[in-house]
């Protein structure tokens, strides 16, 4: 499925972040990285949009930190591909990170939705 051309509505994706959602998109099972690359994009609804070099990048990272694992198979297009997988230390590393950015993403939301004139000064 071909991304939709309004770029301007990308959001660029954090180092840490893009690492957070390879581990979700791999604890589904699975997946070379063009399907990581568009699992991410999906799921956003077009939001992310994630830039090649950066993904294997990403998954060289996770890869060399053994938080996923790689292996060479063919894709559903016949081509020959390299199949990343959640590995358990990798597991581990997503529930921490998971927890990490809902207390980082909550406390946004608090300074973000708050009324600044209700506080003392």
């Amino acid at each position: 499925m071909p991304a939709q051309d309004n770029t301007g509505d990308r959001i660029a994706l954090l180092q840490g972040t893009l690492d957070l959602l390879i581990l979700k998109i791999l604890l589904f099972g699975p997946r070379h990285g063009q399907g990581v690359a568009r699992s991410i994009q999906r799921q956003s609804e077009e939001v992310f949009f994630v830039d090649h070099g950066s993904l294997y990048l990403a998954l060289q990272r996770l890869e060399d930190k053994r938080w996923i694992s790689a292996k060479w198979g063919v894709s559903d297009n016949n081509r020959k591909a390299r199949f990343y997988s959640l590995t358990a230390k990798g597991r581990q590393q997503l529930t921490e990170k998971t927890s990490e950015w809902q207390r980082l993403t909550r406390a946004m939301g608090l300074i973000l939705d708050g009324d600044p004139s209700s506080e003392e000064v």
